[in-house]
């Protein structure tokens, strides 16, 4: 059984424990919470975790649209076919990996390894240069950017050609990541290097790293145990 940190598990139970929590048992939990109101993007989530458990966080609003009422007995197919006669369709899940306790002790005493430095405002037309060159779509899936909380960048003969950035998730005491490669140099370790060197800063600073891709992105999902990390569940919100 993998061991996450409670910086991990603390954050999610908590995060999905807010609220009335209407149904509750080994495998499926559904709370409504009125504080959701004011967020879109999370009026409804859904994380499933490896162990199988499936939580169900959503706004008063939303819950009466998939038609829960309190005291009701609610399985996670009735919240399903609860959203499919609402009409209500969800964004499409992310992975959520973590390192377990093991595997982050290990990430802290490994030496750094390649030609990696931390990149600061003073970098800008370096990074301008590499954006350049990368696809708008690649810069739009990785979310890596120079203002971000810490960034790192891969070098090849003098030449910026992957780059990592790292940022709070939400307030938790957690860090997430973008990492982007250019195209031509993809499949040499650069994307794993920054990935490892980004994350032992986190941890450095007393921050648990987290690698969050989508589902149906074959490569990121790869590149993440490749990097030491191990998958804790998948993370669904409602579609805009």
């Amino acid at each position: 059984m993998s061991h996450f940190s409670p910086a991990v598990t603390d954050y999610w139970r908590g995060r999905f424990g807010r609220g009335t929590v209407a149904h509750s048992d080994d495998n499926f939990q559904l709370a409504v919470h009125s504080g959701l109101d004011g967020d879109e993007d999370e009026q409804l989530m859904v994380l499933v975790t490896v162990g199988g458990k499936t939580s169900v966080i959503l706004s008063p609003d939303l819950a009466d649209r998939v038609r829960i009422i309190d005291g009701q007995v609610i399985s996670e197919s009735d919240f399903r076919s609860g959203l499919d006669g609402a009409d209500m369709a969800l964004h499409g899940a992310d992975n959520l990996f973590y390192f377990t306790d093991d595997a982050r002790d290990a990430l802290i005493a490994e030496p750094p390894i390649g030609d990696i430095r931390r990149l600061t405002a003073a970098d800008d037309a370096i990074f301008t240069a590499f954006e350049s060159v990368a696809s708008e779509q690649d810069l739009d899936n990785s979310q890596v950017e120079l203002d971000h909380w810490a960034v790192f960048g891969s070098f090849d003969n003098g030449r910026l050609v992957a780059a990592a950035s790292i940022y709070q998730w939400y307030e938790a005491p957690i860090m997430d990541l973008g990492v982007v490669t250019l195209p031509r140099f993809r499949g040499q370790g650069h994307a794993k290097r920054l990935v490892r060197t980004a994350f032992r800063y986190a941890c450095a600073q007393g921050y648990e790293p987290q690698y969050r891709c989508q589902v149906s992105n074959e490569a990121s999902s790869a590149l993440a145990p490749a990097a030491g990390l191990t998958l804790f569940g998948t993370l669904d919100v409602i579609a805009d």
